[in-house]
């Protein structure tokens, strides 16, 4: 297991490997970070970005989402992935926004995880980049890397979530998702990492097995 001055020293070594690098900023809104959140699930990042602003150019907020046709709402999310079911669930997510939390969009977990097709990675997202609030949400970066350095044996996302934010400080919460999707872009790829020119590969359990 890491220590919390070895976790420190991670950080700041993906910090000063990655460079300068502008903050997250989404979209406009709790609500248009919450809706773009779920329509990415199993779809890349190209892909969801455009198809969300073509959504919010029409329908910027849960009023309106509400109201949308599903088809027209098909369309303009088209093609991420399961853009009917999306279709519905973002519709359905409106109008209980509207009905239960008077159109804003909850800060915590429960709450966001009670909507339909939110799940812990979304929520957490929300609270980071919506809200500024500590958590950790993992994706397939930061459970590829969170494995390789000796962070957490889980395999499941929550379980890993729960580890994480038992080791690693409170301090590094709001940056560590995006710097390690942005580590696990440039360096720490999911196949054929690139070890020789990682700044932290003395502290990476993966590396040293790779190199015993």
């Amino acid at each position: 297991m890491k220590s919390r001055k070895e976790i420190s020293a991670i950080i700041k070594g993906i910090k000063k490997q990655l460079g300068p690098t502008r903050p997250v900023v989404l979209f406009r809104s709790s609500f248009q970070t919450l809706i773009a959140t779920v329509l990415s699930a199993r779809t890349k990042d190209t892909t969801t970005y455009p198809a969300s602003k073509r959504l919010f150019a029409k329908f910027p907020n849960p009023k309106k989402l509400s109201k949308a046709d599903a088809g027209q709402i098909e369309k303009l999310i088209f093609p991420v992935g399961f853009y009917r079911t999306k279709a519905k669930r973002i519709k359905e997510i409106s109008k209980i926004l509207l009905e239960k939390f008077n159109g804003k969009v909850p800060k915590n977990i429960e709450d966001l995880t009670s909507l339909p097709g939110v799940g812990r990675k979304t929520a957490a997202c929300v609270l980071v980049f919506a809200y500024k609030i500590p958590d950790i949400p993992v994706d397939v970066h930061v459970a590829v890397m969170s494995h390789r350095l000796g962070f957490t044996k889980e395999k499941n996302p929550d379980k890993i979530r729960v580890d994480l934010m038992k080791k690693i400080p409170k301090q590094y919460w709001l940056d560590l998702n995006e710097l390690m999707v942005k580590y696990g872009q440039r360096i720490c790829l999911t196949r054929n990492p690139k070890c020789g020119i990682c700044g932290i590969n003395k502290l990476c359990e993966y590396y040293s097995e790779r190199n015993q």
